[in-house]
Formats: C-alpha cells, structure tokens, sequence
C-alpha cells in the first residue's frame, strides 16, 4: 500500500472486485459480531472499521470503506484512510480559521498600505498565519506517521475479509 504522492493526508484506493456489492457486504456484516479487534459498522453500501476505544488514540485512523455495484455482477471497493470525523473536522476547521485571519489581515495591509499607513502588523499577522498553517501540516504529517502501522492494520483485515473474492484486474 504505498503511495506516489507523499503529500496525501487521507490515503485513497479502489479495487474491483468479481463479486457483487451485497455479497461483499455481508461478508463485512458477517464479521461484525464474530471479532474483537475492530468495530465494523455498515450503512447501506458503507462500511466503517475502526479500532476500540481503548486501542484508540488522537490521530487512531480509520477505513472507510464504499462497495458500489458495477457491470457484469461486479463491484468497486472505494476506501478512504483517515482520522476518526471529529479530529478531521477541527483539523479542517482549524485550517479554515487560519486562512480566514490571513486573508482578513491580507486586505487591511492592502488598505494601510493604499493609505500610505503603517501595515507591518498585519503583514506580521499574515506571516505569524502562515507559520501555524506550515505547523498544522507538519502535526498531519506527524500524525499520519505515527498511524501508518494501523493503517496497515486496518488494511490486513480489510484485505483478510475480502480474500476469498477474486479482484478483478482489466
């Protein structure tokens, strides 16, 4: 499971599968109750795998895991790794409220600056933006690192439960 683009916060995949989406689904349903070592839920073709609580941790990844029947009684697995919602929405909010500073102070320095007025605080604002924007991606980064192995977890039961279907390769 590697990756051509090191940027990525939330690793994508697709995989197509010979089996339709119910039968993949199920085998996902199946699992539900019969294991400990994930929590599975399903919502229509959706299913969600993450670890337990007392296994979980503030960047604990999870999978999220789309199964959309395709042609010919097939189906395409669309998973998603990424943090648990709530960290990932106050992570982007966080991000949207650093953006929001620097464009505000962006246009008053703009405005001083046609005023022929003092602007160095806000362009001090603006950099002070971009320096907690550069911080908040590196703590992604970090936190997508220090994941990476239950990610891979994640991904050996999701392969485990998706084995004896064949993929199928064009």
């Amino acid at each position: 499971m590697t990756s051509t683009n090191d940027i990525i916060l939330r690793p994508r995949f697709k995989i197509k599968m010979q089996e339709n989406n119910e039968t993949l689904l199920q085998a996902f349903q199946a699992l539900k109750n019969a294991q400990s070592d994930f929590i599975l839920s399903r919502i229509d073709d959706h299913v969600f795998i993450r670890f337990p609580k007392h296994k979980q941790h503030f960047w604990s990844p999870q999978l999220h895991l789309e199964i959309n029947e395709a042609e010919d009684n097939s189906s395409i697995v669309h998973g998603l790794f990424g943090p648990n919602p709530t960290v990932w929405t106050l992570f982007m909010f966080s991000h949207f409220i650093v953006i929001l500073i620097f464009v505000a102070f962006g246009i008053w320095a703009y405005s001083n600056w046609t005023l022929d007025t003092s602007y160095s605080a806000q362009l001090t604002v603006m950099l002070l933006m971009v320096i907690v924007w550069v911080f908040l991606y590196i703590a992604g980064s970090i936190g997508k690192a220090t994941s990476k192995d239950e990610m891979q977890e994640l991904h050996q039961f999701m392969t485990t439960v998706l084995r004896p279907f064949k993929p199928k390769w064009p």
